[in-house]
């Protein structure tokens, strides 16, 4: 059972606060009083001056501080931490982001300066719902201050203007005897002038995440300067925190430090599930548990986010090249959220290093998955990589462009498997499908081929029990739908695919006779609250994004690609032929507009199909090709070619040597390679070549964000993305509920 210690903020102190603490730590105290230039001990007796905002603000971050040091003396550790405003830096504090004197330092400016900002009061209402003021709200200078509960918010602004909002707002209305309107626009100066505090001031980050009161979210990295700044002037959005800390697990809340007003808010919010009835477990449209704000509908399968330790049914998919990089994925998953490193087209010391970082930042049990390409030599990459998964005891991977199950595969996932103390099948390495095909998808919703097991045991890959285990379990428990999606795809219709595939799980359920459902989930074109929600209601249990996480600054690509991301269309993508299976002429979706990769990469393969060897094709279209899409020789191009296969592939040189048309075939996947290269690193002047896998997603994205802050890639973070999307699709469905509730 998680745990959260929070510590309370100014409304909490009170005469006396601190005796026994303050003299269990008399060389803090001592500190304190330095910094201060009085008594902290005094102060705390002294009811007149913990009134006053820069009195009560670094009295009560003493006490907090040391509270905790006393409770830690005690043992236990909490799995996360927060404060309410300004508790929130006795929580950095906790979690080694700064020493006491650094922390104590920052409050004694933050309530000079906060203190200054007169003219100003608050109030509390109680029993109103935060949408109703905000539409009372509009329009006027009264801001909310603090979301607190679902049943208190604080207001915070002019008191004329307060007082002739008192008898209009719904709830009970309780006016605070405060002089100073927190957490408001009128707060802005302060905050302006406490930047300056906090630089050079250098902030650690975390060793236990810490929620942020802006952000209702942990703290990421460089992050702490910009949110305690902004923390003065927004809203405290504790309500949004608590339903964050209970979609995590956290079952438990301690309260350090005087008075126990965050201990009701939380049994409070507790008593508060957002959940209609329409929410469910069962696995259709909706499903049950805590949405990040108030949408009152968790999309998608509660066992699902259980499973993946996620706050929503969504993932962020694996872009080959590390474009879904270790940032991506350290990112998502600081924010209770999960992504798949882009492990494809990556050596294997490249993906070492990748995991290196992912597992330093989230630690053992973080979550996070893997991409792993199918192989057409299973003795090749695919099966390197294998080795290397499980070397490094990786639990997730996503399964792309698979057209059958390999031995490499079923090695991975059933490496581990046992059973539990009540004798049912448990394994322990979890495979996300993504297919485009019914026959593709039964392949994975189907226990492996007998005669792969009996092979992994003869070898040594997999123990007997392993393989008996392995015989009661699906190849994977979580398929996702794959529709007209970036990079390679069959362009399906989810309308027409979804459908199926839920179908055929049914089918495959009862085949089989599974302990646990398999799990449908929807990837492709989803760009757009419309699209996410369409998924859901369609069957989905899970969402899996990709194009929209390209344009992030997260992402392993260069800011000219995410430039040109930021300014398309649903209209701006094209297809042409994919690099890795040229010869067979299988197709990727890329962006059209700004670049003519597609019209010449589609130029490359029809000269294949018409030609037996460069040779043959004539010394006008030779040249152009040289000079304007290559802007080297077909010699130079094939030299480069011959060493990189003389080293990796001498087998595959061999061929080509004997082969004209494998040859030219070669020559011409230079080309795509190279295009990809060019992207990665935004090499100036060949913008007309980059190769950008890119699906309409994109486009949809940039219509829906368009005149928001979101306009702007730099602000796009992947778990802001997620959050936003789900949100908003959860606002969508849920308001969509109320229309045929009406119409009913």
């Amino acid at each position: 059972m998680s745990v959260v210690w929070v510590f309370p903020g100014q409304g909490s102190q009170r005469k006396g606060m601190g005796a026994g603490v303050l003299e269990r730590y008399p060389e803090l105290c001592a500190r304190a009083d330095e910094i201060l230039g009085y008594s902290v001990a005094e102060l705390c007796d002294d009811p007149v001056r913990l009134r006053e905002t820069r009195y009560a603000q670094p009295a009560l971050f003493t006490v907090n501080a040391l509270s905790f040091l006393a409770r830690q003396d005690e043992g236990g550790r909490p799995d996360y931490l927060a404060g309410h405003s300004l508790g929130e830096y006795t929580a950095l504090f906790a979690a080694g982001c700064f020493d006491f004197e650094t922390g104590l330092a920052l409050v004694k400016r933050r309530g000079e300066l906060m203190s200054g900002a007169a003219g100003g009061t608050m109030a509390a209402v109680l029993g109103a719902e935060p949408e109703q003021l905000e539409e009372l709200l509009a329009g006027t200078g009264v801001d909310i201050a603090n979301y607190n509960s679902p049943e208190q918010v604080v207001l915070a602004g002019p008191k004329d203007e307060l007082d002739s909002l008192s008898g209009r707002a719904p709830g009970k209305w309780v006016p605070l005897s405060v002089s100073v309107p927190s957490h408001s626009r009128y707060m802005e100066p302060a905050a302006a002038a406490f930047a300056e505090a906090l630089d050079g001031v250098r902030i650690a980050e975390p060793r236990v995440p810490v929620i942020s009161n802006v952000t209702a979210r942990p703290y990421q990295a460089g992050e702490a300067a910009d949110l305690l700044r902004r923390q003065i002037c927004n809203p405290v959005r504790w309500l949004d925190g608590l339903r964050y800390l209970m979609g995590q697990g956290v079952r438990e809340l301690e309260e350090i430090g005087p008075g126990d007003v965050l201990g009701k808010l939380w049994d409070v919010t507790r008593r508060h599930p957002v959940e209609t009835p329409a929410a469910r477990d069962s696995g259709g449209a909706f499903g049950s548990g805590v949405p990040a704000r108030d949408s009152g509908i968790a999309l998608g399968s509660a066992e699902f986010r259980a499973d993946y330790r996620v706050r929503h049914a969504y993932l962020a998919g694996s872009m080959f090249k590390g474009i879904a990089s270790a940032d991506l994925v350290i990112r998502m998953g600081r924010a209770g959220l999960m992504g798949f490193f882009g492990a494809g087209g990556l050596t294997l010391d490249e993906i070492g290093q990748a995991l290196d970082r992912i597992e330093r930042a989230l630690g053992p049990d973080g979550a996070y998955g893997v991409n792993l390409l199918y192989g057409f030599d299973e003795e090749g990459l695919e099966r390197e990589t294998v080795d290397l998964l499980l070397r490094r005891d990786v639990r997730h991977v996503e399964a792309a462009a698979y057209s059958r199950v390999t031995a490499p595969l079923v090695r991975y996932r059933y490496s581990g498997a046992h059973r539990d103390a009540s004798g049912r099948p448990v394994a322990v390495r979890h495979v996300l499908a993504k297919v485009s095909r019914p026959e593709v998808a039964s392949a994975f919703m189907r226990p492996a081929p007998r005669a792969v097991l009996d092979r992994l045991v003869r070898e040594g890959a997999l123990s007997a029990a392993e393989a008996e285990v392995a015989a009661e379990l699906p190849v994977s428990a979580d398929i996702c739908v794959e529709a007209d999606s970036a990079g390679h795809t069959d362009g399906r219709s989810p309308y027409a695919l979804m459908p199926a595939i839920v179908r055929l799980r049914d089918e495959e359920m009862a085949a089989h006779g599974y302990g646990r459902r398999i799990r449908v989930g929807a990837s492709g074109g989803i760009g757009s609250p419309e699209a996410a929600a369409a998924a859901f209601v369609l069957g989905a249990d899970f969402i899996v994004t990709g194009s929209v996480n390209q344009c992030t600054p997260e992402a392993g690509t260069s800011d000219a690609v995410k430039d040109l991301l930021a300014g398309l269309d649903v209209q701006d993508t094209a297809y042409a032929p994919a690099g890795d299976m040229f010869e067979l002429g299988a197709q990727v979706q890329v962006a059209r507009k700004g670049t003519l990769f597609p019209a010449r990469a589609n130029k490359l393969y029809q000269l294949y199909r018409r030609h037996g060897s460069l040779e043959e094709i004539d010394e006008k279209t030779r040249r152009t090709i040289q000079d304007k899409f290559f802007r080297r020789s077909f010699d130079e191009v094939w030299e480069e070619t011959r060493a990189f296969l003389a080293a990796r592939r001498p087998g595959e040189l061999a061929r080509a040597e004997r082969d004209p048309k494998h040859r030219m075939a070669l020559v011409f996947r230079w080309y795509f390679v190279h295009t990809i290269r060019l992207a990665l690193r935004g090499e100036a002047g060949r913008e007309v070549d980059y190769q950008v896998h890119c699906g309409p997603a994109m486009g949809a994205f940039n219509r829906w964000v368009a005149g928001t802050e979101l306009a702007d890639w730099r602000a796009r973070h992947v778990d802001v993305i997620a959050d936003r999307l789900m949100e908003a699709a959860a606002g969508l469905l849920e308001a969509r509920l109320r229309d045929l509730s009406k119409d009913g």
